[in-house]
């Protein structure tokens, strides 16, 4: 099969098992195999670079976006892998913060295809897509590679490489199905990006997680960098545009650095971005180059502001710490004078109440549920009964698009409608109002 243009391409990468979309199980025995048999065709792109790894729950796209900033700002050739995208494919793969053009990507993806005939290996649509990004990233030649796991991280695709530093973010309850019922589970399946020998940073104080993570450092032999030990962020405090915070790290102490994100957790999220860059680069980034990157980083579809009159604000939250992060930063990171309304769809996989019962307690006016455009979507009907049954106000709708429409009639120029639950129903509303057009697969 040859592919003559993006869509054929895209249309190969799709007819593959998507578990992005379709709720993953861990009803077979888990193997990394597959995509290692790929890979060893391939000459094992991999190992032709040195690379960060970087898992938990959440923050970390966030702080897989900063580490790569930061160490492009140093004048390296870096290489980014992360999930999920908004608008394009495109995004996930990107060298220097630049997504992957669509001919690369086309011709990766022909690769992997006469891979896949050839050795009869059929690998699911997210090992494809982290295939392809070892091999541009081989291919362009970078540096170093910053990759985000998917999920979890013994078992995540992107595990076959060997990283210099591996970065576990935090861990709370999320895909439960998958990683465990657990805390100590999901911190077991996340620890085994650690390395021997190697740097592991450990951006929580949570003591189970530490205490999982430390056992395995100590069985590698690797070297472990802890939060309020290794390293220590003294402050991290409101600011106008996002947030400021003081950090010190094991070669350096920054004060007052502005960070462009809004959010206490985008504070620690950028404090590991820093102290993983140095890991790295055994050495200090630098007040400049620390200064310039973290007050002009953007993050799209997180805590972002995409219009005013009314405010509209879009975030990712997808799960209760996701949820909790994002009460905790309305209030501060975007005061108005008038309502506040909430567009909310959700996924399957976590308790629905769990997810409503923060936000009605915020004290939303109003909320406009809906479907997010995903097999895994949790009906606007189960959505809207949630936010009932904790006392709210609830509309449902067929889509986010029309959920925006209902939010914005009942607006005026002084009320916020946050949009979240789901990254799926943040890429609709935000193409939706930016007018971005998806360039997904309908």
């Amino acid at each position: 099969m040859r592919f003559n243009r993006y869509v054929e391409a895209l249309t190969w990468l799709e007819s593959h098992i998507d578990f992005e979309r379709v709720a993953p199980n861990r009803q077979e025995v888990p193997s990394l195999q597959p995509i290692v048999d790929t890979l060893a065709l391939l000459a094992e792109p991999q190992h032709d670079y040195p690379s960060i790894h970087i898992t938990g729950t959440n923050g970390k796209g966030t702080t897989t976006t900063l580490t790569s900033a930061l160490l492009s700002a140093t004048g390296l050739r870096v290489g980014t892998f992360t999930s999920p995208d908004l608008h394009a494919i495109n995004e996930r793969v990107a060298v220097n913060g630049e997504p992957i053009a669509d001919e690369d990507l086309i011709a990766l993806l022909q690769r992997l295809s006469d891979v896949e005939s050839v050795s009869g290996v059929v690998l699911t649509r997210f090992e494809l897509l982290t295939a392809a990004a070892l091999l541009h990233f081989s291919d362009e030649g970078v540096d170093v590679a910053v990759i985000e796991v998917g999920m979890g991280g013994t078992w995540d695709s992107t595990n076959v490489i060997d990283s210099d530093v591996a970065v576990l973010t935090n861990v709370d309850l999320d895909h439960t199905a998958v990683l465990g019922p657990t805390i100590s589970a999901i911190a077991s399946d996340k620890v085994g990006i650690f390395r021997p020998e190697r740097i592991a940073i450990v951006a929580t104080t949570n003591a189970i997680v530490v205490d999982i993570a430390r056992r395995r450092a100590d069985a590698l032999g690797a070297t472990l960098w802890l939060l309020d030990d290794s390293f220590v962020l003294e402050s991290n405090e409101l600011a106008l545009g996002g947030r400021a915070i003081s950090l010190r790290t094991p070669f350096a102490h920054y004060e007052d650095v502005l960070v462009s994100l809004h959010g206490i957790h985008q504070g620690v999220n950028a404090a590991t971005a820093i102290v993983a860059a140095e890991a790295f680069l055994g050495r200090a980034l630098g007040e400049e180059v620390v200064a310039s990157t973290l007050a002009r980083v953007r993050m799209p579809g997180r805590m972002e502001l995409v219009a005013r009159r009314p405010m509209i604000v879009v975030d990712g939250a997808h799960n209760p710490a996701g949820i909790r992060a994002l009460v905790a930063t309305l209030d501060g990171a975007f005061h108005v004078e008038g309502a506040r309304r909430c567009v909310l769809g959700m996924l399957t996989g976590r308790v629905i109440d769990d997810m409503v019962e923060p936000l009605v307690a915020l004290g939303f006016t109003e909320f406009h549920c809906c479907a997010p455009n995903s097999a895994r979507a949790v009906s606007a009907h189960d959505v809207a009964e949630a936010v009932r049954r904790h006392g709210g106000v609830a509309y449902e709708h067929p889509s986010g698009t029309a959920a925006l429409a209902h939010a914005r009639e009942r607006s005026t120029d002084e009320d916020l409608i946050v949009v979240a639950g789901s990254l799926y129903l943040v890429a609709e509303v935000r193409g939706e109002v930016l007018k971005v057009t998806s360039r997904h697969l309908a």
